[in-house]
């Protein structure tokens, strides 16, 4: 279990550290245009990308990823 989540917590390392390399430019008009948004639109954007998530880990444990 501690594997496990030591491992997802690499990836997400490993993909953040792509975006911030490959493209910081991109990054930073993105976090502007997100702070020119509303904190409602913000939130619903955020739990929209978390139950996104929850469904990916959830369909990946059947196919045994």
């Amino acid at each position: 279990m501690i594997s496990t989540i030591v491992f997802a917590i690499g990836l997400v390392l490993i993909v953040e550290g792509l975006v911030y390399a490959l493209a910081p430019r991109i990054v930073e008009a993105a976090l502007e245009a997100l702070r020119d948004l509303p904190v409602p639109t913000r939130r619903s954007i955020g739990l929209g990308v978390l139950a996104l998530g929850i469904v990916a880990v959830w369909l990946s444990k059947p196919a045994g990823l």
